[in-house]
């Protein structure tokens, strides 16, 4: 993508009016008319590039020396002070002579000519053609010669009306010039105003307010000054007569109109480039460079139904070569971004003339674009493979050290060329494309790129993300980290987005055995091997090594959902991203660093310090497994996936509906029956992400964020393995402690105390038939210490937010809360206090675990213990959802009104799920097995998987599962 950007646009957080630019020869004070502008004299560093004049062009140019404008060729358009209703008219003193030309001699990058059947599919077609054409940096593509779209910008109400701002661009500077701070202070060009054009790159309605150059920074960075206003049609003949002037015969009489003298594109291409390398001459040019779409219009049809016309209409506003649909097709990572990115998602417009040019400079995260020149005159590029950057970049500054010295990112600022043929000199290659009307340029990652136009033309880009980018964009992320840059998007919410797509479509692979193009797509960035696999695992294992260097001292917290998504989260030092992770502390909770630059956020104790995780270590490993294919992992973050996006539940119910669920192939037992955090579950139930694990959470004052650690479970510790010693018991004084359940847990659900409703979040997993689970619930209860089994303490009972895997229930003695127990059921919670506390009393009392029956009785009081039952706790959390749209809760409820029972006589609902023998919609063998597998342990899943699903099932196997079956529903 052609880009013109000033020093200030390399910011991803600049305003509308944020772009504030200076240029001049020097910062001397005084009129700037009155003083004539000082000779050019090129830096040190600058003057083996320009190239040597000989005594015959010496004789036409004549010596340089320090005289004022009017002795001296200069091509430059007048400025009026004030707006005018029409655009100032070139002044040409200078003569072209063919003579002095400078063309490089550089091969031309390769044309591709798609098919109709080709040009269906953008990305498939980009990806078909990368292997031959990523090797130059860029490529021409000419669409097939019926492919021609409308163009709005045509329009008569467009091209005569809408005026569009210019920057104005002095051509024999953007190689041979002088660092602002050492230019001569005698002499200076007239200066324009500081531009107040915002063409930035930042998302929507970001937060940061310190990005911008102020107007005393810019007056002394070398940048582009802003020209008048024009519309296309006043545009178009202001270059038509700067060219017929400039480009004029010898002799320098006019041509007869039917005879006008017209420049080819290599003469163009020559006298451009002595320009640039000999700067011998002034000139100015205009430019209207990266205008918005949004508000200037698009020369693509944009689609809406309401203004469709014809058929032709639909086709091409809904083409994926339209630049406005682009970005967004599936299989663009940037269809994961929300915000409409202006100049990465949106596209910007290009209004060139005659020299009108855009410096050397790489994507944004090193992103593909695409260019496309609507009508005009030619556009020439300039290509550098992505593979040759580091010697791109050496080169540059070998060659202007002064330049780079004076403005280290000088390559962000898009305001500097260098020949090609220098280039190539230092070992560089570079390779030419002359873009024509109607065709397009694609550029690939990390491949610089520059160009200027050989008259007034109309063109549009936009940046595209095919999986395959993700490497080279945690590159760019990377370094811009370490060169304290800020970022246009996230990167890892694109990669997160990309793999739970992915996963998703696997899944359904798995269901329907229909391999749809975009499922396919999919599939060939999977498995071991795939470059989407490859680009997730490189980031967790960045990740891991991130943590592991912080080590145990800090607290690790669950990062709420929502973290980043009503403000920009970036790293106070070096601006890095924080969606997936993030540090902060008690001193300063809205202060964030990344993790490599936790330990400089402040010099707090580490005790007072957190981290912030959106996935621990544990879940993303799973999901690189899901990615590699382990059917466990695609089941369970493929449902975590379908409850995150509303509109892939009917494509799953769908999917389900029209063929039975099939798994896919097994991948062996050796690696089938490796521990993960995703347990393979039926349909529709709960995946629990903690597996194995107890999770740990910490709240710091009054934060909703909360903590995730890991540490072996209690409930690792199998009872029945502990020897047997003396009959000694402990006695509990305790009401709790009877050998009637039912009666203590009626005490039980009576005498927990609500201490906070929370909130209402209407999801799935938010609410049971039997129970709400609102987020911030809190509750206290009075029950036997696992601290000390003698005595009766308070226990905490609260719902958290668990991110991907919904509520997360936590159970922590208000006494101690270090001491605490997490699950995503309120069931389970409970179990593993009852299950610490048996362990405490067996410790203490060598008592064995068959003797504690009491404790063994209250197993199951999860609900009873949170408040869920109590009356009082139930009235205050229905009202929380007065429009019952907690839909799973409110129809069992209102079928108990009614006198009807959506289960059987005596049967609750936990065992409906384990067992699901009521659902009437399943047949026998699948309503039997449903309820086997829900018994099962992960690595029984795992070989029942293999027996089930893998190369290895026969005859045999079915007759003995069938036999199997057989004696399930014979037994009591």
């Amino acid at each position: 993508m052609e880009k013109v950007e000033s020093p200030a646009a390399e910011s991803k957080a600049m305003e509308v009016d944020s772009e504030k630019e200076s240029i001049k020869r020097d910062s001397s004070p005084g009129p700037p008319d009155s003083t004539p502008p000082s000779p050019k004299v090129a830096s040190p560093a600058a003057e083996p590039l320009a190239m040597e004049v000989d005594s015959e062009k010496q004789t036409i140019k004549g010596e340089r020396s320090p005289e004022p404008d009017s002795e001296k060729p200069s091509i430059k358009g007048e400025r009026s002070p004030e707006p005018v209703s029409a655009p100032p008219s070139p002044k040409v003193s200078a003569k072209w002579n063919p003579l002095e030309a400078c063309r490089p001699l550089v091969d031309d990058a390769p044309i591709f000519y798609p098919t109709n059947e080709d040009f269906e599919d953008p990305l498939a077609y980009i990806e078909k053609l990368r292997s031959r054409a990523e090797l130059f940096g860029i490529c021409r593509i000419v669409p097939p010669v019926a492919w021609k779209p409308p163009c709005p910008l045509k329009e008569k109400e467009v091209w005569e009306k809408s005026k569009f701002p210019t920057r104005i661009q002095l051509i024999d500077l953007l190689q041979n010039r002088e660092p602002i701070q050492t230019s001569p202070k005698s002499k200076k060009r007239k200066r324009g105003r500081v531009s107040k054009i915002g063409y930035s790159r930042r998302r929507r309605d970001s937060g940061s307010d310190n990005d911008d150059d102020s107007p005393e920074d810019a007056e002394g960075k070398f940048g582009f000054q802003t020209g008048p206003d024009f519309t296309l049609e006043e545009f178009q003949k202001f270059d038509e007569c700067f060219k017929e002037s400039y480009f004029q015969v010898e002799n320098g009489s006019k041509a007869s109109e039917s005879k006008k003298f017209k420049p080819k594109v290599k003469d163009i291409e020559g006298e451009y480039w002595r320009i640039v390398e000999q700067a011998s001459d002034e000139v100015e040019v205009y430019y209207g460079a990266d205008l918005e779409t949004k508000k200037f219009g698009s020369g693509f049809l944009k689609y809406s139904p309401e203004s469709l016309k014809s058929l032709e209409e639909h086709e091409y506003s809904t083409s994926g070569w339209n630049l406005n649909n682009l970005s967004r097709l599936p299989g663009s990572v940037l269809s994961f971004e929300s915000c409409d990115i202006s100049g990465v998602i949106v596209p910007w417009l290009y209004v060139g003339m005659c020299f009108s040019t855009f410096c050397w400079h790489v994507e944004d995260h090193h992103l593909y674009s695409l260019n496309y020149l609507h009508t005009g005159d030619p556009k020439v590029w300039y290509g550098i493979p992505g593979s040759h950057a580091a010697s791109f970049e050496n080169a540059m500054k070998k060659l202007l050290p002064d330049l780079f010295e004076e403005q280290p990112d000088l390559l962000h600022q898009l305001v500097t060329q260098l020949s090609p043929s220098i280039l190539k000199e230092q070992g560089v290659p570079v390779y030419r494309a002359v873009q024509r009307s109607g065709e397009f340029i694609l550029t690939f990652p990390k491949a610089y790129h520059s160009g200027f136009n050989c008259g007034f033309n109309c063109a549009e880009a936009v940046n595209v993300a095919p999986v395959d980018w993700l490497v080279h964009g945690q590159d760019a992320v990377e370094g811009y980290s370490k060169q304290r840059r800020k970022s246009s998007l996230s990167h890892d919410k694109l990669l997160l987005g990309a793999a739970m797509e992915a996963i998703y479509y696997l899944w359904e692979l798995a269901v329907t055995r229909k391999k749809t193009p975009v499922i396919a797509r999919w599939k060939r960035v999977c498995s071991e091997d795939g470059s989407l696999t490859k680009a997730v695992k490189k980031r967790v294992e960045m990740e891991a090594e991130r943590l592991n260097h912080l080590g145990d001292s800090y607290s690790v917290i669950k990062m709420e959902g929502d973290f980043d998504i009503k403000r920009e989260r970036e790293c106070f030092f070096c601006f890095y991203d924080l969606h997936m992770s993030a540090s902060s502390c008690k001193c300063s909770p809205n202060r964030f660093a990344c993790l490599t630059h936790a330990k400089d956020l402040c010099s707090c104790e580490s005790k007072d310090r957190f981290v912030l995780l959106r996935h621990t270590l544990d879940e993303l490993r799973s999901l690189v497994r899901a990615l590699e294919g382990y059917p466990d992992a695609i089941e369970a973050w493929a449902r975590i996936g379908r409850d995150q996006n509303p509109s892939r539940q009917q494509r799953a119910k769908e999917a389900m509906d029209s063929k039975s669920t099939s798994c896919s192939k097994s991948r062996g037992s050796s690696k089938t029956q490796q521990q993960n955090n995703l347990q393979l579950g039926s349909e529709g139930s709960q995946s629990d992400l903690v597996t194995n694990k107890e999770v740990e959470l910490k709240q710091d004052g009054d934060q909703d964020a909360h903590g995730i650690t890991t540490k072996p479970a209690v409930t690792d510790v199998k009872l029945g393995e502990i020897g047997k010693s003396n009959e000694k018991k402990i006695a509990v004084k305790s009401d709790v402690g009877c050998s009637e359940p039912d009666a203590a847990t009626n005490r039980l659900s009576h005498s927990v105390e609500l201490l906070k409703s929370g909130s209402l979040v209407v999801k799935k997993l938010w609410c049971s038939k039997q129970a709400i689970y609102p987020k911030g619930f809190k509750s206290r209860v009075q029950f036997i210490s696992v601290l000390d089994p003698t005595k009766l303490t308070n226990y905490i009972s609260e719902v958290l937010d668990a991110g991907l895997a919904g509520p997360l229930f936590r159970v922590s003695l208000e006494e101690c809360p270090s001491e605490n127990f997490s699950n995503v059921s309120a069931e389970k919670c409970w179990q593993m206090v009852i299950q610490r506390l048996k362990l405490e009393i067996i410790k203490r009392c060598d008592q064995p675990a068959s003797s504690l029956t009491a404790l063994q009785a209250l197993e199951n009081i999860g609900l009873e213990m949170f408040g869920f039952l109590s009356p009082q706790v139930i009235q205050a959390l229905e009202a929380l959802d007065p429009k019952h749209q907690l839909e799973e809760y409110w129809n069992q409820k209102t079928a108990k009104v009614f006198g009807v029972e959506l289960t059987k006589e005596g049967e609750k609902d936990g065992d409906k799920e384990k067992g699901g023998a009521s659902d009437p919609s399943m047949d026998r063998d699948t309503r039997l097995l449903r309820g086997l597998l829900k018994k099962a342990t992960p690595e029984e899943l795992a070989m029942m998987h293999g027996l089930l699903c893998g190369e290895t099932r026969n005859t045999e196997l079915q007759e003995e599962l069938s036999s199997l079956v057989d004696k399930m529903e014979k037994s009591p």
